[in-house]
């Protein structure tokens, strides 16, 4: 497990926020937003490198920049984690069943492809464990542009690992487009967090 901190919600400013949101029915929310994946689409081909697990890379990478993002609960305290690595989900062409896989997040995009790829590609069960607390889970849906998507709901009010999802890319105006998803436990994550992500997210994938 990645190393964090405990927090002091005596003292912390989001201590109440935290705790209407975590006593709601269904603490967590889902946002859909359109993401222009032109140019990061262009270079992932040129460099032979797996679309899928250069986004996983993407949102995780951005993901972690934004601290509200690395906040879990765990044995009913609040904490805050360093550093959150990736969960993701690989289809198997044979079965058409999925497998979720767990790789470190890396500082390089390709050196991240290359080891999760392996991982993926390594791994013959479906799930290996139940996924723990410093995860991003990440699942592609790329035969459908959808407008939204929500996601199973075990019941665990304290599960506050983001989910990043992200569709079928499309041509609109000359661009390529894609809905990208994150759902997120309100009682760290608010709209403006999400705005900041998003703005992060394109920024990497106009860059990379």
């Amino acid at each position: 497990m990645n190393t964090y901190r405990e927090i002091d919600e005596k003292d912390w400013e989001r201590a109440t926020h935290c705790a209407v949101f975590r006593n709601c029915v269904e603490p967590a929310f889902c946002v859909t937003f359109e993401a222009d994946v032109t140019d990061f689409l262009r270079r992932t081909r040129q460099e032979g490198l797996s679309f899928t697990l250069s986004m996983v890379y993407a949102v995780c990478r951005c993901a972690n920049e934004i601290e509200a993002f690395r906040y879990r609960f765990l044995e009913g305290k609040v904490v805050l984690f360093d550093r959150i690595d990736t969960a993701f989900t690989w289809l198997n062409p044979k079965t058409g069943l999925f497998k979720v896989v767990n790789a470190p997040l890396q500082d390089d995009l390709r050196a991240y492809v290359a080891a999760a790829k392996k991982r993926a590609e390594e791994q013959e069960a479906y799930f290996t464990a139940p996924l723990g607390n410093d995860v991003f889970q990440c699942s592609a849906m790329p035969w459908v542009a959808y407008t939204h998507v929500s996601h199973t709901n075990s019941g665990k009010k304290d599960n506050a690992t983001p989910l990043f999802d992200w569709g079928k890319y499309t041509e609109k105006a000359g661009r390529v487009v894609m809905p990208v998803s994150v759902q997120a436990h309100h009682s760290f994550v608010d709209g403006i967090h999400i705005g900041a992500f998003a703005d992060a997210l394109q920024q990497f994938l106009d860059r990379a």
